[in-house]
């Protein structure tokens, strides 16, 4: 079911008459930074994500040592 090249061809010419030779270079190049913007910002926010998991098991493990140390007195 994939694109032949005839099919592949055709939209090539389409976008050239549509953009013009010269802005495609441009909308590529346009295209690229903002995946690499978009890569980024999930990184952040992974990162963002996993440090408040990390915030949250520590939280929970002192809750756990206060507990066990108000049972033991």
């Amino acid at each position: 079911m994939g694109l032949s090249s005839t099919e592949l061809i055709i939209i090539l010419v389409i976008v050239v008459l549509l953009f013009g030779a010269k802005k495609i270079p441009e909308l590529a190049k346009g295209i690229g930074s903002g995946i690499k913007n978009f890569k980024e910002e999930m990184k952040t926010v992974d990162a963002e994500e996993e440090k408040k998991e990390v915030e949250n098991k520590t939280t929970e493990i002192k809750l756990d040592k206060e507990t066990e140390t108000k049972k033991e007195a």
